[in-house]
């Protein structure tokens, strides 16, 4: 399904919400690795598990090619400030479910950017019968949470322990998920 490009503005910042493509490789390599610098939301530290140019043309390139992935990014003046992505499953039968994934430049914190590209997101799952959107988020983050609650998702576990973060101290890791039909 194709998903068209849709322009926003909050707070005086218009972006675009559109489907990654091939050039947009360079800079998600870039703005990836800025951003496990800026947070200690997600699961990695500033360049582990890190994804190259040639790597995110891959990525774009296997998310275009099958029905059940999307990689959506944000521009903001120019340039990219956050992206999304959804992964499927080629297993039949887990063909119903997708997981979800969100990064936002913290520069952009506030403008809904996250809120729109997980927006697009379900209308995209729901426009292709996707009947489970799964996601992870750190349970101190509370501004998503409350964010994908108000989206329909609830908790479905909690994994304990699960995050040792630069104070010393483990967290835990809540399993989220939307649920359709």
């Amino acid at each position: 399904m194709k998903v068209n490009a849709k322009k926003f503005c909050n707070k005086n910042l218009s972006f675009t919400i559109r489907l990654a493509v091939e050039n947009d490789a360079k800079d998600l390599s870039e703005i990836r690795l800025q951003i496990d610098g800026e947070t200690e939301n997600l699961d990695r530290e500033p360049g582990e598990s890190y994804i190259d140019e040639s790597g995110f043309k891959q990525l774009i390139f296997e998310d275009t090619e099958q029905d059940h992935n999307l990689f959506l990014v944000c521009e903001a003046n120019g340039k990219i400030v956050g992206f999304s992505r959804c992964e499927g499953n080629t297993l039949r039968r887990k063909s119903h479910i997708v997981e979800f994934g969100v990064c936002v430049l913290q520069k952009y914190w506030g403008y809904g950017i996250g809120t729109h590209l997980l927006i697009k997101t379900l209308e995209w799952a729901d426009s292709i019968d996707i009947k489970k959107i799964t996601l992870k988020v750190l349970e101190t983050n509370d501004h998503a949470i409350k964010l994908y609650e108000k989206y329909g998702f609830e908790q479905e576990g909690i994994l304990k322990k699960d995050k040792l973060l630069s104070d010393g101290n483990y967290y835990n890791t809540i399993l989220m998920a939307r649920f359709k039909g």
